[in-house]
């Protein structure tokens, strides 16, 4: 079930963050730090409404920012189209819980999320070496549209669309 995430959620969002971050530093990729995510991103997104969390029996397991915020640094990218999109941002399943298709289900929830809000364009990025993200997306239908530096990091972050069939 995914439902809209709440104050009372960011306990366990940070203890999926924490355990994230040291599973993803045990082979090299620094996407996420002590600098970023951080508890005041989350605070903010449920603030804004736009927290998303999926739970399975009473626990939560994964998690997903939706907003029309593009980072600046989308600009000069060479995306399909030129309009108001739908961007995935700060997304973790918890590693307990991984390949049990909860990162599919928070990106169909994107989707539906999308065209329920009359918006047929998705965008997301991820860093270069997180190459379980970029799979997802490319499995979620994805394409990839170009790198672009970010957050200071030494390596690039790979940058992703999704065109919606208004059909859908």
């Amino acid at each position: 079930m995914i439902r809209k995430a709440n104050p009372a959620d960011i306990k366990e969002i940070m203890k999926i963050i924490g355990e994230t971050i040291v599973e993803m530093h045990s082979y090299g990729n620094t996407q996420w730090d002590e600098s970023y995510p951080q508890k005041k991103d989350f605070w903010e997104d449920i603030q804004k409404g736009e927290l998303y969390v999926s739970e399975r029996d009473g626990t939560l397991v994964g998690f997903s920012c939706i907003n029309k915020v593009e980072p600046a640094e989308y600009t000069d990218l060479p995306w399909s189209i030129q309009e108001t999109a739908m961007i995935i941002h700060r997304m973790a399943v918890a590693p307990a819980w991984r390949k049990s298709g909860i990162g599919t289900e928070l990106m169909k929830f994107a989707d539906e999320y999308a065209l329920k809000n009359k918006v047929h364009y998705l965008k997301t990025d991820t860093y270069s070496i997180n190459t379980k993200m970029s799979a997802l997306f490319v499995k979620c239908g994805y394409k990839w549209v170009g790198e672009m530096s970010f957050r200071g990091k030494e390596k690039p972050f790979y940058c992703f669309e999704k065109l919606l069939n208004i059909s859908e």
